[in-house]
């Protein structure tokens, strides 16, 4: 413990990252900036090669910083696992998606803590940042890690999980500036991974346990995938009442006290929104336990885009048109405003519900050129004032801000904006909202 906590206080710590991915880059790069020598462990030899040519893939981490930390040797990538051994401090970042089924596939998780087993070594610290239902560093990765090499946690090596709170696109908040949560198999462990972390972090809170900070991440965004569901089915709501949802929304925010502001929408994506709940609400039942707010946000919230799809036939019904047959034009295929990352985004659903009505999809998103929906690839066209003249309607699915908003409602036949992002115009008749 004192050899780690020497060599992280005197920066000499040698800190390994397992998966290169919107989360594992930008905390490399935040290590590798105060000084301390990185290795990032990819399988995507892709992103490998970026790395080694001083280029950035995440919009978030400038590629200037990526090239000048890899010129001044702090920042590596390798697929070469068995340089693991070398590192002090190892943090693993990898994807923990859904399985069909709605259960969690930690198969990633397995996967490192394979690789970390045959390289263990005493003294190293082991953290966990991917997000997990409440238990698995406990019960998955510190049984692996004991029995293949006899060590024991807490006392030869150490375990820690700190959830990744990364929000892609933000320019307000980044690793630096946004609290990072740790708990500990021990208090030492906690201890040493806060430490690390408070190297890179303005602050860092610590709570008791494993378990503890695996479930604080499941419970921010499981928050805000109730209140997300919540306020989509007020949408629902003052539709059936003839009212904008978002004069409403609006006019509620101005209370002072008692009420936070939520935005409707055409669904929910993402890495962490559509599937963190699935965790907590999977990890429930396994103790019969009946998590009955995170289903009914889940079926409202994933029912969305087949009611955009409706909200898309009956605007084009008030013009004497039908959905079967017109040409739709889906803009933003992204899954928030101005970034790139189109997992789990509504747009592949909205597409392809229209698309279940025979209509004609086309999608514009000036961050993703190309996608496959449904099996079917698609690329991004062009979105000018004499390509929109071609479409019986353009739905607004992602409301990046560098569109033409006014130049779209100008020349578009009809828009259906499921994200107000036309708000600051002047009415139109030609626009329908959510």
């Amino acid at each position: 413990m004192e050899n780690l906590k020497k060599l992280i206080s005197t920066g000499k710590a040698k800190i390994g990252i397992i998966g290169l991915g919107y989360v594992g880059l930008p905390l490399a790069v935040e290590f590798a900036e105060k000084g301390f020598a990185v290795t990032g462990f990819e399988v995507d030899a892709e992103k490998i090669k970026a790395i080694k040519a001083g280029k950035s893939y995440i919009l978030d981490v400038p590629q200037e910083q990526v090239s000048r930390l890899y010129k001044r040797g702090l920042l590596n990538a390798t697929h070469d696992y068995n340089a693991l051994a070398k590192q002090d401090a190892i943090i693993i970042c990898v994807p923990t998606p859904l399985r069909k089924s709605k259960d969690p596939d930690v198969s990633y998780i397995v996967a490192s803590t394979d690789e970390i087993k045959k390289r263990l070594r005493k003294g190293q610290l082991i953290i966990l940042e991917s997000t997990t239902y409440p238990g698995t560093t406990v019960e998955l990765t510190k049984p692996v890690l004991e029995e293949f090499t006899g060590l024991k946690a807490g006392k030869d090596f150490f375990l820690a999980f700190s959830p990744e709170r990364v929000d892609p696109g933000n320019k307000k908040f980044g690793i630096p500036n946004t609290p990072k949560v740790v708990g500990g198999y021990t208090k030492t462990c906690g201890d040493l991974a806060a430490q690390l972390y408070g190297v890179a972090v303005h602050k860092v809170v610590k709570v008791s346990s494993t378990e503890a900070a695996e479930m604080v991440k499941l419970v921010e965004n499981t928050f805000r995938a109730v209140n997300i569901g919540l306020v989509n089915e007020i949408a629902l709501m003052c539709h059936r009442l003839g009212l904008n949802v978002w004069e409403v929304l609006d006019a509620a925010a101005s209370k002072p006290f008692g009420f936070m502001p939520f935005q409707p929408g055409p669904g929910i994506g993402g890495h962490c929104i559509p599937l963190d709940p699935h965790y907590l609400g999977w990890k429930m039942r396994m103790l019969n336990f009946e998590p009955r707010f995170i289903d009914l946000a889940g079926v409202i919230n994933s029912g969305m885009p087949e009611y955009v799809a409706q909200r898309t036939g009956e605007a084009l019904n008030m013009q004497g048109k039908c959905l079967n047959g017109s040409k739709i034009l889906v803009l933003g295929l992204a899954y928030k405003p101005d970034i790139s990352d189109p997992r789990e985004s509504p747009a592949m659903d909205v597409i392809a519900q229209l698309e279940k009505t025979h209509a004609h999809v086309e999608y514009h998103d000036p961050y993703v050129s190309c996608a496959t929906v449904e099996g079917q690839k698609m690329r991004s066209v062009p979105l000018t004032a004499q390509s929109l003249k071609k479409y019986d309607c353009v739905v607004i699915v992602t409301n990046h801000s560098c569109i033409d908003y006014e130049m779209l409602v100008k020349n578009a036949k009809l828009v259906l904006d499921t994200r107000n992002a036309t708000k600051r115009l002047p009415p139109s008749k030609n626009v329908c909202l959510l």
